[in-house]
């Protein structure tokens, strides 16, 4: 009886994980980040319009959004899954190529085109392939709809110079203007000469990126592009440090600023320690930092508004506070 019982018992359990089995499994909302960078700092209306055109496609939120005199530079974080984030990237590069017109930009940071650079980042649940298919897609609709040349950088690079963003901005415009269409620098999409007002695009797939500026207090901007020189990685620095020194006119100081492209080859950390020790061969008192857009948990300290004497940073500077 026992023998037959335990039997019994066992087929019960057994029907019951066989039908919840054929229960249909639910699909992991793949979300993506996305961090378009635009020339324009000083028109609040134009600047407001970018914004605008974002936040109008559904399903998309607006992280953050921040530009300065300075460098006269938008940079807006938004996030959502993968057909919204495609929407809101055009939308905002078409809103751009509309009311800026590049030939009359002028600021500290390097430009090639009213959209400058626009960049996706796998976030919850989707991969860098699918970061990859979206820049193809856009650059692809981009070039063909607005005539605008593309060029694909990141993991998205077909072409291995341009893998690399410094290698497409290098030299600005000007050098993008006579280089355009030969061997090197050949668009991925679009015509193969720059738009007349809007210039040219770089759009591309990467992992996290840390935007951070240092500001010296001192208005000599040699002293900032040697400490730049001193700690970026092309010139024997640091991993993963991408830098340049350029005057704050609005100001009057000059500031270092940064890319930190592998936060967990040089952290926040380690960077303001190097660029702290420079500063003080040279008797420069560092001012105050900033953090450009979102950063992952996992990059961040204990004490580290204090220790990085940044300006402006709470949980909200935080990539996971949204997810």
């Amino acid at each position: 009886m026992i023998f037959n019982f335990i039997k019994k018992s066992s087929k019960q359990k057994s029907k019951t994980i066989e039908k919840a089995d054929t229960r249909p499994a639910q699909t992991e909302k793949k979300l993506i980040e996305c961090v378009p960078n635009f020339s324009v700092g000083h028109d609040k209306a134009v600047i407001e319009k970018i914004v605008g055109s974002i936040r109008s496609v559904r399903d998309v939120d607006v992280l953050d959004h921040s530009y300065d005199d300075d460098h006269n530079r938008l940079v807006v974080t938004f996030m959502g899954e993968i057909e919204p984030v495609f929407n809101a990237a055009f939308s905002a590069t078409r809103t751009a190529s509309q009311f800026i017109d590049i030939n009359r930009h002028e600021g500290v940071h390097p430009f090639i085109g009213a959209a400058d650079v626009v960049p996706f980042i796998p976030v919850k649940g989707s991969k860098i392939r699918d970061c990859v298919d979206l820049a193809k897609r856009l650059g692809k609709k981009v070039g063909d709809e607005l005539r605008i040349p593309v060029y694909l950088y990141g993991d998205a690079a077909r072409n291995g110079f341009l893998k690399h963003l410094y290698n497409i901005r290098h030299g600005g415009l000007t050098h993008i203007k006579s280089a355009i269409g030969s061997k090197d620098f050949k668009p991925d999409f679009g015509p193969q000469n720059i738009h007349p007002t809007a210039g040219a695009v770089a759009i591309g797939a990467r992992d996290y990126l840390i935007a951070f500026n240092v500001n010296l207090e001192i208005d000599d901007v040699a002293a900032a592009k040697d400490i730049a020189k001193k700690i970026r990685e092309k010139d024997k620095g640091l991993k993963g440090i991408r830098a340049i020194g350029v005057p704050l006119i609005s100001k009057g100081i000059v500031q270092v600023s940064v890319n930190i492209t592998h936060y967990k080859q040089t952290g926040l950390k380690k960077l303001m320690d190097a660029i702290r020790k420079e500063a003080d061969l040279k008797g420069i008192t560092i001012r105050n930092s900033e953090i450009v857009g979102l950063v992952p948990k996992e990059a961040t300290f204990p004490g580290m508004k204090e220790y990085l004497t940044l300006e402006d940073f709470d949980d909200g500077k935080v990539i996971e506070t949204y997810l």
